[in-house]
């Protein structure tokens, strides 16, 4: 392969990919974690976010055909500039009172985002070699959440001396730096030119036929593995609705809600440190690493939702235009410590849940095959489910459904896929290759050849897979 030039190392490009997301889906983490959008009446938030994941499910679906078409870069540019677009929405709003202006740029968010995030998990189940693949979603989630605690502070400096509706120079400093992070993308190099750390490169399938490949990543409906991550994926961004509205935005005041985020994400960037750690322990099978991750997640969700069904018996609604939330005492602030303490800690708890969640999810995800073309079609997959799940969430708050029944709906989708994931856990292999030998093996048996495989190269679909069997 030649000398490995840092620029075009898979680790250097992991970290630009980071800085990428700490930008614009870092920022729009940390805006949308204040419930709303930061506004006072959730509703133009919440349906800006129905919106967005509706459009994402379908951009998702074919994200993977348009990345290995058009390449990671300006693919990832684009997305990054509809961020800023969404951020800029809200100072329009604040001035008029409209949400349509939202509401139609969260449908455009959903687009970019869906194309947006397929290149990012293309790249991050694909760059590292088998034994790297938890060092460098560390590596990655690390600077990616930093986005979201910088935002909070952001947020906290911001409006910390205004209640209300977030101020304007909040949503202008959000506008800036997602500009900036989209920028960024277009440093990223193509992915035929990196390099893994062993000195092998990156084997991207060339799409020409971008329908072609948007049918193989719906066959993925037919692939065992992908039916039994399907709850995952669904439940990995349903719980976000709940965490910041009936949660975050709920309880606190406008400065407290930037505050937990700090902590929110903060605590994300400590715990995936330490759970990827474990993840990539080379003294443990990966049967073993995935079985202990799954168990790990499962008990902290359980911990996590039994503390926010204890918090969720005290009170029934936010603040509204014309009342307070019914919480005892009004409106939590972070300067009320006796008050403050446990419900802050609970929502920072609530971060190390999501991180555990979507480490375990990328990882297990990663364990299927190292193939970059694949890969990228089970990104978009999973980002499309994903986004399903996260549209019928957003409209639960937006039809104003009660929050005990959110929290209620959250914990058992949570409980039931983690089982599944434990099931898939026991048919884990300690290599991937395997898998690449059983498809090359079920192609033949399809009449498959290399003249044809672009257009199908899917020869798993539809198939036992030796995971499951």
């Amino acid at each position: 392969m030649g000398t490995l030039l840092p620029y075009f190392a898979s680790k250097t490009q992991v970290i630009i990919l980071g800085f990428v997301c700490f930008g614009c889906p870092g920022m729009f983490n940390a805006l949308n974690g204040t419930g709303g959008g930061g506004q006072v009446d959730r509703t133009a938030g919440n349906n800006a976010n129905t919106a967005l994941y509706v459009c994402f499910i379908f951009s998702g679906l074919f994200g993977g055909a348009i990345v290995n078409r058009f390449g990671v870069r300006f693919t990832m540019f684009f997305g990054g500039i509809m961020f800023a677009l969404y951020s800029a929405s809200y100072i329009y709003i604040n001035h008029t009172g409209n949400s349509w202006f939202t509401i139609w740029s969260g449908a455009m968010l959903g687009i970019g985002a869906g194309i947006f995030w397929t290149a990012q998990g293309m790249i991050m189940m694909s760059y590292p070699l088998e034994n790297e693949k938890g060092r460098f979603i560390t590596i990655f989630w690390v600077i990616f959440n930093l986005g979201g605690v910088i935002g909070g502070i952001v947020l906290l400096a911001t409006n910390y001396n205004h209640d209300g509706p977030l101020s304007d120079a909040a949503y202008g400093a959000f506008l800036t730096i997602e500009v900036c992070g989209a920028l960024c993308a277009l440093v990223l190099a193509p992915p035929s030119r990196v390099q893994r750390t062993d000195g092998s490169g990156i084997e991207i399938q060339k799409v020409e036929n971008i329908m072609h490949d948007a049918l193989a990543i719906l066959r993925l409906f037919a692939d065992p593995r992908m039916l039994i991550l399907i709850p995952m994926m669904f439940s990995s961004n349903f719980y976000y609705s709940y965490q910041f509205g009936p949660y975050n935005g709920s309880l606190f005041t406008t400065r407290t809600k930037g505050f937990n985020n700090i902590w929110y994400w903060g605590a994300q960037m400590a715990t995936s440190f330490l759970f990827t750690r474990m993840l990539d322990h080379p003294a443990l099978s990966r049967k073993i690493r995935a079985l202990t991750g799954v168990v790990t997640t499962f008990c902290v969700v359980n911990a996590v939702w039994s503390g926010a069904l204890h918090m969720q018996s005290k009170y029934t609604h936010g603040a509204t235009s014309t009342s307070q939330t019914d919480y005892p005492g009004g409106p939590i602030d972070f300067m009320q410590t006796s008050r403050a303490a446990g419900p802050c800690i609970l929502y920072a708890c609530m971060g190390i849940q999501d991180a555990l969640w979507n480490n375990m999810a990328y990882w297990l995800l990663g364990t299927i095959t190292n193939d970059a073309t694949r890969l990228a079609r089970y990104a978009g997959f999973y980002k499309a489910i994903q986004s399903l799940g996260a549209a019928v969430s957003w409209q639960l708050d937006a039809k104003n459904v009660a929050f005990k029944t959110q929290l209620v709906v959250n914990w058992v989708l949570l409980d039931i896929s983690s089982i599944l994931m434990c099931y898939l856990s026991f048919k884990v292999q300690d290599t991937a290759n395997v898998f690449r030998e059983y498809e090359d093996q079920v192609a033949v048996k399809a009449g498959i050849t290399e003249e044809n495989a672009a257009a199908i190269d899917t020869p798993l679909c539809g198939y036992e897979s030796p995971m499951l069997s």
